[in-house]
C-alpha cells in the first residue's frame, strides 16, 4: 500500500512539474531540412480520407492549392469526386518521414469543413491538431445540440475566447470539433469540449484559463500550488425525485391464502333481508300477472264488441230537379219538315235498275 500510494504522489509531483516547465523567449527548434536526411525514404506510403458531398465544389477550387503546398515536401496529392475521396502519397524523394502525416492531418481537416488557409499551417513543425468526436458523449440528440450550442456561444463569443486562450483555431462542424495550434492549447481545447457535453459550463473552463494566465506571469506564484485560485465546480442535482401522492404499503407476508369472502346469499341470510326480498319478489309476480290478465280480457272485449258494430253507411245524394227548357215549337216543326223529305230504309226497285243500266253502258 505503501508503494502504490508513492507512485501516485511522485505521478502528481511530475505532472505539475512539466505544467511550471517554461520554454525561453525567441527559443525555436531547427526545422528538419533536407540535409539531414539526403537519400530520401526507402518505403512509399499513402492515407485517404472521404469527404462529404457539401465540399466538392470547395476542394475542387483550392485544390491546386494543396498540390503546391505538398510540392515542398515531395508529396503527391489527389483527389477522386467519383468515389469522394483524397488520397496522400509519399515518394522516394521525401526527406522528412513525418510530413506525411502532416499531409494526412491536412486532407483530414479540409474533409472537416476548415478553410485552406488555415489547415496549412498543420505543415509547420510547431502546430498540430486534434478532431475531438462528440456525438457518442451524450445520448439525446436535443440535448447533443443544446451542448454543442454552448460551445460556440452567442454569436460565437465563447468559440472567440477559447481561441485567444488558447491560441488555437476550433471549428465546430457536425459530430466532430477540430482545433489547429500547439499541443498545450489543443489540451486545453479537449478538456473544454468534453467538459460542456458532460454538462458543465464552458465559462468556468474559460475563467480557469484567465486566472492561469495571470498567475504565470507572476513569478512567486509559479512555483506555488494553484488550487486555492482556480474555480471549483460542484454538481447538483436539482431536479430531485418526485413522492408519489398515492404511497402503496405493502402488506406482511402469510404463508396461508386469504379467507374466502361471502356471498351476497349468505350475507343476507345473515341479516334476515333474504327473506323480506323474497316476499318483495312474489308480490310484484302476483301484480304482474294480474295486470297481464287484466289487458287480455279487455282485448277480447274490444273484439267481441267489434262483431255488433253497425258498418258506416252512405250519404243518400239528393236529385237536382229538373230545369224546366222552354220549347220552340217552330224549330220542331222544321225538324220534323226535313225529315220527311230524307227517304228511310233502303232504295226503290227503279232506282236500282236505273244504276244497273248506267253501269252496263260504261
Amino acid at each position: 500500500m505503501g508503494e502504490d500510494s508513492g507512485r501516485k504522489k511522485r505521478s502528481k509531483n511530475e505532472v505539475n512539474e512539466a505544467e511550471l516547465l517554461t520554454v525561453p523567449e525567441g527559443w525555436k527548434e531547427e526545422p528538419f531540412t533536407k540535409s539531414d536526411n539526403i537519400h530520401g525514404l526507402l518505403e512509399e506510403s499513402s492515407f485517404a480520407t472521404l469527404f462529404p458531398k457539401y465540399r466538392e465544389a470547395y476542394l475542387k477550387e483550392c485544390w491546386p492549392l494543396v498540390q503546391e503546398a505538398l510540392k515542398d515536401h515531395y508529396i503527391t496529392a489527389t483527389l477522386d469526386l467519383i468515389e469522394g475521396s483524397m488520397t496522400v502519397s509519399s515518394s522516394k524523394k521525401t526527406f522528412d518521414p513525418f510530413s506525411v502525416l502532416k499531409a494526412r492531418d491536412l486532407i483530414k481537416l479540409l474533409a472537416r469543413s476548415v478553410p485552406f488557409e488555415q489547415a496549412v499551417r498543420i505543415l509547420q513543425d510547431d502546430v498540430a491538431c486534434d478532431i475531438i468526436k462528440i456525438d457518442s458523449l451524450v445520448r439525446t440528440r436535443e440535448r447533443f445540440v443544446k451542448r454543442r450550442l454552448r460551445i460556440i456561444g452567442p454569436k460565437g463569443s465563447t468559440l472567440k475566447a477559447l481561441e485567444l486562450l488558447t491560441n488555437c483555431y476550433i471549428m465546430v462542424q457536425g459530430n466532430t470539433v477540430s482545433a489547429l495550434g500547439p499541443y498545450s492549447g489543443l489540451k486545453e481545447v479537449r478538456k473544454v469540449v468534453i467538459d460542456t457535453l458532460k454538462n458543465i459550463h464552458p465559462i468556468y473552463n474559460i475563467k480557469r484559463l484567465m486566472i492561469k494566465r495571470e498567475l504565470v506571469k507572476d513569478e512567486e506564484l509559479r512555483k506555488q500550488n494553484w488550487e486555492r485560485f482556480l474555480p471549483k465546480f460542484k454538481f447538483k442535482n436539482l431536479n430531485k425525485r418526485k413522492e408519489p401522492k398515492k404511497k402503496t404499503i405493502k402488506k406482511e407476508y402469510t404463508p396461508f391464502p386469504p379467507p374466502q369472502p361471502e356471498s351476497k346469499v349468505d350475507q343476507e341470510l345473515a341479516t334476515g333481508e333474504y327473506f323480506l326480498r323474497e316476499k318483495d319478489r312474489k308480490k310484484q309476480k302476483l301484480n304482474e300477472t294480474k295486470k297481464r290478465e287484466a289487458e287480455v280480457t279487455a282485448r277480447r272485449k274490444e273484439e267481441r264488441n267489434k262483431a255488433f258494430i253497425p258498418p258506416e253507411e252512405k250519404p243518400v245524394l239528393k236529385v237536382k230537379k229538373a230545369a224546366e227548357a222552354k220549347i220552340n215549337i217552330q224549330v220542331l216543326k222544321e225538324k220534323v219538315k226535313t225529315a220527311k223529305k230524307k227517304k228511310l230504309g233502303a232504295p226503290a226497285a227503279e232506282e236500282i235498275a236505273q244504276k244497273i243500266a248506267q253501269k252496263k253502258k260504261k
